[in-house]
């Protein structure tokens, strides 16, 4: 006999409830979003590859946060130190339709966050395109999100977490576990699965921009979601959240060009869609906790630096192929700090260095920065090399230069081998190489006339 499920509580409130519905669906797009953006960007070979992990780290993140990956983030304090959640939540178990989280049913908060977990392992994948091996990506995906994601999301996330209820420093929308980690995390990948041998000569080229840029606006749209989302409400720190996102990332896409114009002579397409990304980073963690002058500042100032921080990585030898330590470590890293300067009561309660709060707030969040960057470089480090020692993390050296590790194809050349064949008695299979058989060509008939 079926029975209607038990009423909501007085507590629940629809409103809430639907934004953040809308916010989690807005999340959840965002991993598709992040393949388009990363598949774009490397070279031909290799574009299915890279949206193959972005989608295999929204399944298996899936299951993982489900499993077992909410309870530890979000079930009761173990010991109350504020570093990990308990069992209580296993496969969701002792959850109901009518539990409530806040104003919110728990079911809706869970996936809002499980979006989160998703997205912040997939953008680590950007850090070594191109040389990564599937099945090992597979595993790292599954140990990290338990070893190093789940228990920053709990100091930070959950109210009983060390960092927002001990320490007291702020992160509004994920700039520790999500920006932050990620830029370290890919730090770490990037040097356990070293620079190919030719990496400082060697040119990279998106492979199709305008799929870069197509992937970049599915970001920009979900990160709505991901900043306004975390306020938990329709109200007033939401809208907030909402404003300041814009304001960051059109800050950020005056300075990055101008660095770039100055640097190079030329303001390129990539670097402006990088520098959008690079001012919603920056105002994750700060969005619900500055007013729109720290917003549009906090943008500014991340364009520029993550401009010349994305050029290191030459300097240091560490091959991070799409910039993920450039844009989302530094970057984070600046939004955090920018809360200890900027923080306002009129937004947040709470007072940075600029609005008369003293030292106080900023020391919070450099010891929540410190902390974050050694808990996830040194685990991080030390899975990524567990998983290459075992299944093989890294791809062989020579698989760069031949094969690619996509086994299909992700643009259709078999009118490029047909024509190449006509032209040269051999097959063409990139689109450099057609090109250069048809000036050849043309090149040929030109000079017979």
């Amino acid at each position: 006999m079926n029975t209607a499920p038990a009423p909501m509580p007085a507590a629940y409130d629809s409103g809430d409830t639907a934004w953040l519905l809308a916010a989690t669906a807005m999340v959840l797009l965002m991993t598709p979003g992040l393949a388009f953006f990363y598949g774009g960007m490397v070279r031909t070979k290799h574009i299915l590859m890279m949206i193959k992990m972005s989608f295999a780290a929204l399944a298996f993140g899936t299951l993982v946060w489900w499993a077992i990956g909410y309870s530890l983030a979000f079930g009761p304090d173990v010991g109350g130190a504020g570093l990990i959640g308990n069992l209580d939540h296993v496969f969701m178990h002792n959850i109901e339709l009518n539990t409530l989280t806040g104003h919110i049913p728990t079911y809706v908060y869970s996936t809002f966050q499980m979006g989160f977990a998703i997205i912040t392992v997939a953008l680590i994948s950007g850090s070594i395109a191109d040389r990564a091996t599937m099945k090992g990506w597979l595993v790292f995906v599954v140990l990290w999100l338990l070893i190093v994601y789940i228990p920053l999301a709990h100091w930070v996330f959950d109210q009983d977490g060390w960092i927002v209820k001990h320490l007291g420093a702020l992160d509004f929308a994920g700039g520790l576990p999500v920006e932050l980690n990620s830029g370290v995390a890919g730090l770490a990948v990037a040097l356990v699965l070293r620079a190919p041998r030719d990496f400082a000569r060697r040119e990279e080229r998106p492979n199709n921009i305008p799929l870069v840029v197509i992937g970049v606006g599915l970001l920009w749209f979900g990160w709505f979601g991901f900043n306004s989302g975390s306020a938990l409400t329709d109200q007033g720190t939401a809208s907030a959240a909402f404003i300041n996102t814009q304001l960051g990332a059109a800050s950020a896409m005056v300075t990055w060009p101008l660095v770039e114009k100055w640097r190079t002579g030329t303001v390129t397409t990539m670097g402006v869609v990088s520098a959008a990304v690079a001012g919603m980073v920056a105002i994750t963690p700060a969005c619900g906790e500055v007013d729109t002058l720290g917003a549009v500042i906090t943008g500014l100032v991340v364009g520029a630096v993550c401009a010349f921080a994305i050029t290191l990585k030459y300097r240091f030898d560490v091959d991070d192929t799409l910039d993920v330590v450039g844009v989302h470590g530094v970057g984070g890293l600046i939004g955090l700090i920018m809360v200890g300067l900027f923080a306002t009561a009129r937004i947040s309660g709470k007072e940075g260095l600029f609005y008369g709060g003293g030292w106080g707030l900023l020391g919070k969040q450099l010891v929540a920065v410190v902390s974050v960057i050694a808990f996830s470089f040194i685990l991080t480090w030390i899975i990524a090399k567990a998983v290459d020692l075992t299944v093989g993390f890294r791809a062989e050296d020579e698989y760069d230069s031949v094969p690619g590790t996509d086994r299909e194809r992700a643009y259709d050349f078999q009118t490029a081998e047909r024509l190449g064949a006509l032209v040269s008695g051999k097959a063409v299979t990139s689109d450099d190489e057609l090109v250069r058989q048809i000036t050849k060509l043309l090149r040929a008939r030109e000079e017979s006339k």
